[in-house]
Order: C-alpha cells, then sequence, then structure tokens
C-alpha cells in the first residue's frame, strides 16, 4: 500500500493560554492525528505538525504556513489536515490563491476535519469551486 505523508497545521489568532500545559494548538494537533489515524486504512500517516501561535490568519506571512506549503511544493505532503478552513486562512482570495496554486498544482489534498471539506473526494473538489463562487457574490 502507497503511504500518504499527511501534514498538520495549526493556528491560534492570540497568544493568550499558550502557556498552558494543554492549548488550543494542542487540541487542534491531537485532533487532527486521531483522524489520520482512523484513515491508515488508506495509507495515511503523519508527516509533520506545524504551528503559527498568536498570528492572525488575515496574513499569508507566517513561517508555520509557509513551511508545509513549501513542503508540498517539493512533493513531500499529499495531504494538509487543518481544524477548520479558518485556520488555514481568514482571506478567501488567499483561500483560493493556496488551492489553485499549491494544493491543486501540486497535487495536494486539504480536509478539514471538523467541516465537511474534503478535496481528496469528487464531492470535496466540487464543494471547493462553488464554495469560493458562492462567496463572492
Amino acid at each position: 500500500m502507497q503511504k500518504i505523508q499527511c501534514a498538520v497545521y495549526v493556528r491560534k489568532s492570540s497568544d493568550r493560554g499558550l502557556d498552558q500545559e494543554f492549548n488550543s494548538l494542542d487540541n487542534q494537533e491531537l485532533a487532527c492525528k486521531s483522524y489520520i489515524a482512523s484513515q491508515a486504512f488508506q495509507g495515511w500517516e503523519h508527516f509533520k505538525t506545524y504551528s503559527d501561535g498568536g498570528i492572525s490568519g488575515g496574513t499569508m506571512a507566517r513561517p508555520g504556513l509557509q513551511a508545509p506549503l513549501t513542503d508540498v511544493r517539493n512533493g513531500k505532503v499529499q495531504v494538509v489536515l487543518v481544524y477548520k478552513i479558518d485556520r488555514l486562512s481568514r482571506s478567501i482570495y488567499d483561500f483560493k490563491s493556496m488551492m489553485k496554486k499549491d494544493f491543486e498544482t501540486h497535487k495536494c489534498d486539504l480536509v478539514s476535519i471538523t467541516q465537511s471539506f474534503d478535496t481528496s473526494t469528487a464531492m470535496g473538489e466540487t464543494y471547493t469551486e462553488y464554495a469560493v463562487i458562492i462567496r463572492r457574490i
């Protein structure tokens, strides 16, 4: 069975609470890793977790975001998992740009584990296109 390398991306806008023993970033990572484990029968395995704590999703200038995108471009990652889509980006323009430039171009899927959003399925691909169009209206 072919191994599918899965990256987890987590983000929290403020740094409040990040000093706790178990915080929001830990929760997001744990949930995504559990989802990956549930897909082991498809060859999914955790590659790496990337994190941005205390950085807004309104900017692409996030080291924790740029690192997995680089790994996607280099073919190291076939699936990126996020807790919610807004952890990846709060900008529809940036989101669409990432989907086209990074994910689609490099054949990498995006999965939001708490929302019905999974581009590894035909329905997910269709949803992505419709969601971008609907939000423009």
